[in-house]
């Protein structure tokens, strides 16, 4: 049991190290772990292993908000809160956007356990019923998104435009024999990383000054966002591509919201849901034999027969890294607003490129990947993650680059 314990909370240590490192994805994490495993398995358990998993993705889910707020430097899961984090951020109110983010993340894990019991009943028949429409719920929910988040005709059109050029970008990526880590590595670090640094220093962005009170309370809309979160990350489960980005849409229905307007909403929300998601993934592993997540897949191979112990198990976990990441994300998140008022923030912006970059590189020449397409996969990436801050539409459309190849999958499927 105490070497469990002891798992959990390394796990915790490394999922902060990870999320508050620019262009590192817990799946990428995940790899390296899974890949040493036949020298882990000598020396550890496979619960060990599998503990320090969850609480890995765990922690880096809630902890990975701090760059994207701080730098806007997310990745898939946390791209969709950088444009409200970044407005606290210009408000002085980065303290406050660290506890709604905290706050969220932690709120939905609970959500997510009290709302297990009714998973249990009705997911698996669920997912027999509309996994041979997928194709067609992806279309329907992918273009009621792309309307939702559009200001206008003008503004749709791009958007439609953006979301399937992005859906080609991808599925020419994912043909090749690169790793899909490594890819999703580099087209999300161009996309809403690099891209989104390069236009910030365009637009001459600075750090303000940071409030150093705040007056936070657990409202209404945040409830709601608590909540939302929680739901989304298990609706999350019935649509293959899709991710944050588009699930705060879906949080934001079931929430009431009036969607990036109502930051504090919004931020709970998807906060909630990028926790959320993780952990539901790990659930589904048990309910009905698929993971949902890189994390997820690692672990089942690790553990062949997937019984009620190990759901406990991994539940308990999942609590006590998130609880433990909360208070870890208050002080990290405290700390990143006073470094930040006094640094140079055009100087810190290159310096978070070029960290990019180089661990983009040094990956790619672990994996053995040629550096040509990968360098010419980001190049192109960063140009089109620029085109929505130009033409004046939402990043999210971007994230076609998963939504469109699962929708090609699927299709085949149908026919």
């Amino acid at each position: 049991m105490f070497d469990l314990i002891f798992a959990c909370f390394l796990g915790v240590i490394c999922g902060a190290i990870t999320g508050l490192i620019p262009g590192i994805h817990v799946n990428t994490a995940g790899a390296i772990i899974f890949t040493s495993s036949a020298f882990l398995l000598g020396i550890f358990s496979p619960e060990f292993l599998c503990v320090f998993l969850v609480a890995m993705s765990i922690a880096h889910a809630l902890i990975e908000f701090i760059p994207s707020i701080f730098l806007g430097v997310p990745d898939e899961a946390t791209a969709v809160s950088v444009l409200p984090g970044h407005r606290m951020v210009l408000e002085g109110r980065s303290k406050e956007a660290i506890r709604i983010v905290a706050i969220g993340g932690f709120g939905a894990i609970i959500v997510i356990i009290l709302i297990l019991p009714i998973l249990i009943i009705f997911l698996p028949t669920i997912q027999g019923v509309i996994k041979p429409y997928t194709f067609l719920i992806l279309l329907l929910v992918s273009l009621y998104m792309i309307w939702r988040l559009s200001n206008g005709k003008r503004a749709f059109f791009w958007s439609l435009l953006l979301f399937i050029f992005s859906g080609f970008l991808g599925w020419t990526i994912f043909q090749t024999p690169i790793s899909s880590g490594l890819s999703m590595m580099c087209i999300f670090s161009g996309l809403f990383g690099i891209s989104t640094i390069l236009f910030s220093l365009n637009d001459k962005s600075f750090m303000p000054h940071q409030n150093k009170f705040y007056d936070l309370e657990l409202n209404s809309n945040m409830l709601r966002g608590i909540f939302a979160g929680g739901v989304s990350g298990a609706i999350l489960g019935f649509l293959p591509g899709f991710g944050p980005a588009q699930g705060s849409i879906i949080a934001q229905t079931v929430a009431g919201g009036d969607g990036e307007d109502n930051t504090e909403n919004f931020l709970t929300s998807i906060s909630g849901l990028n926790t959320s998601d993780t952990l539901f993934s790990l659930i589904c592993i048990y309910l009905i034999g698929n993971p949902r997540s890189g994390i997820a897949v690692y672990m089942s191979y690790l553990i062949s027969t997937f019984n009620i112990s190990h759901l406990l198990i991994f539940i308990f976990t999942a609590l006590v890294a998130v609880s433990v990441s909360l208070m870890l994300c208050l002080k990290l998140g405290d700390s990143f607003s006073k470094i930040m008022q006094n640094i140079n923030y055009k100087k810190l912006s290159f310096i978070v490129i070029i960290l990019m970059v180089l661990i983009l590189y040094i990956f790619t020449i672990i994996y053995k990947a040629n550096i040509i397409y990968i360098t010419l996969a980001l190049i192109t990436s960063t140009a089109m993650g620029l085109l929505p801050h130009y033409l004046g539409v939402s990043k999210s459309h971007l994230m076609g680059i998963l939504i469109i190849p699962a929708m090609i999958i699927y299709f085949e499927m149908f026919i």
